[in-house]
């Protein structure tokens, strides 16, 4: 998912703290806004990386592609709609994950292609690993096993019996995910779903930016 080339971590960082950070900033944004201010009251409703990032879970990724961020608490019993809230503040995640890459691909585009202006290497590297990150952290997210983002959307549409089983495998999540992680299924999700937003996003600018071109 994440590479060990020393220049890599170093140009993926700003990606990396990206993903995180905004990533963990919407799901408290968008809890606030259906009526919990858990998070709010624990000072997540911040841009501030630092409010996000988890030290550990930051190294982790950068030198085993396997890390995590501070979680945001939530209280759904506070939500105005349960079931609503409940798959909004799941999706608000791994959307701004999808957002990030689109706005990181539309500067990229921009800048070399309308604007006409050299990019150099280390532009590129870092422009293009925050496309990719975001992309993988926010298709990685809606993988619905416990305790991701997909999960949570899932255990909100599903009835009660199914969702107690669905609970259960939190136990073994943690041994799944590394399996994923060892093997090439996790290769096997995420490269075509990443080659597919690509290129949507790519054939949205080119729409976008035909004028220019």
């Amino acid at each position: 998912m994440f590479g060990f080339n020393l220049m890599e971590m170093v140009a993926g960082l700003p990606g990396l703290v990206m993903a995180l950070s905004l990533h963990e900033y919407a799901h408290a944004r968008v809890a606030v806004a259906m009526g919990d201010f858990t998070p709010k009251m624990m000072g997540r409703l911040t841009l501030n990386p630092m409010a996000h990032i988890d030290p550990i879970g930051l190294i982790m990724l950068l030198v085993a592609r396997f890390g995590w961020a501070k979680p945001v608490m939530v209280n759904p019993n506070n939500f105005r709609d349960r079931v609503k809230g409940d798959i909004l503040v799941a999706l608000a995640g791994p959307a701004m994950n999808f957002l990030v890459a689109f706005l990181a691909t539309a500067f990229l585009v921009f800048y070399a292609d309308v604007l006409k202006m050299p990019v150099t290497p280390g532009l590129r590297s870092v422009l293009w690993l925050i496309v990719i990150y975001n992309l993988n952290f926010g298709i990685f997210n809606l993988i619905p096993i416990p305790p991701l983002d997909g999960s949570r959307v899932l255990m909100a549409v599903l009835p009660p019996e199914m969702q107690y089983k669905l609970a259960g495998l939190e136990r073994y999540s943690f041994l799944i995910l590394i399996l994923f992680l060892m093997t090439p299924v996790l290769g096997y999700i995420l490269v075509p779903l990443q080659r597919l937003l690509l290129s949507l996003y790519l054939t949205v600018l080119g729409v976008v930016f035909a004028p220019f071109l």
